[in-house]
């Protein structure tokens, strides 16, 4: 079983063909394809690691939807000061379905 390790959004994830995961939002609608071209490891029989990325390597992807993450709850507070802010924060998701992962 062949995985791999991509960066995309700022983040790192670990990959394997089959897994649906959560990234930052990508512009597409559901059902469209997707490639990351940052690949930072893949796996299998023989491991190839990038420096900083597998050269030629690519994994494979289909937009299987797009929703919003939990909220978030941003408080901030100076003690004796009288002063907060509450805030709250929800993140644009995306989630892919990892489908083919070359290199």
């Amino acid at each position: 079983m062949k995985a791999a390790v991509i960066r995309t959004g700022g983040k790192q994830y670990r990959v394997a063909e089959g897994d649906v995961i959560q990234v930052e939002k990508i512009e597409g609608d559901k059902g469209a394809k997707v490639e990351f071209g940052e690949v930072l490891l893949v796996g299998g029989d023989s491991v190839k690691v990038g420096k900083p990325t597998v050269s030629g390597a690519k994994v494979s992807g289909e937009i299987v939807g797009q929703e919003r993450g939990d909220k978030i709850v941003v408080f901030k507070f100076k003690r004796r000061k009288r002063h907060h802010r509450k805030a709250g924060h929800r993140q644009n998701l995306t989630q892919v379905k990892i489908t083919g992962i070359t290199g």
